[in-house]
């Protein structure tokens, strides 16, 4: 698995998780309009830089296929494992770096949240299939920075993916 990405896309998500505002009450209203009970919790103990992509990539989603919740709740939900590593920028920073140069054949290693922060989609999927979330749901956390799975139809892979980046 990477995090890596293009260079602009890294950089913008930086600043991004810099700059996030939190969402307003008309946007946290649209949040848990989407999520399951169990799925609430979970979501609002992130960082309010990933709340802020998670409902910016739901809505990309929710204004191309308005009657796949599935999808939309998949965009909420796909860095839930993020939290778990309770790493501000710098320290995401420096686990993509770590990452990237570990695929690389050198033998970095970060601290354990740095692993955690790599392993975010598994972790965050283990969980959501805990809780009992769509099939759907819970492959695209585990899998969106790596390859489709087959069980993911094209076109809403690339639509999630879309979202993912833009946002």
């Amino acid at each position: 698995m990477s995090l890596a990405g293009p260079p602009g896309h890294l950089t913008r998500r930086f600043a991004s998780f810099l700059t996030a505002r939190g969402l307003d009450a008309g946007e946290q209203r649209w949040v848990a309009a989407r999520l399951r009970d169990d799925e609430v919790a979970p979501f609002w103990s992130q960082p309010v830089a990933d709340q802020r992509h998670a409902h910016d990539c739901a809505r990309h989603v929710a204004a191309r296929v308005a009657d796949r919740p599935d999808l939309v709740r998949a965009a909420l939900l796909h860095d839930i494992g993020k939290r778990h590593a309770r790493l501000g920028a710098i320290g995401r920073s420096l686990a993509t770096v770590a990452a990237a140069l570990r695929s690389r054949g050198l033998g970095i290693r970060g601290p354990a949240s740095f692993d955690r922060y790599t392993r975010h989609g598994p972790v965050g999927a283990e969980e959501l299939a805990a809780t009992g979330a769509e099939r759907l749901v819970v492959e695209f956390t585990a899998a969106h920075h790596g390859p489709r799975p087959a069980t993911i139809p094209a076109d809403e892979w690339a639509l999630l993916k879309q979202a993912d980046q833009v946002t």
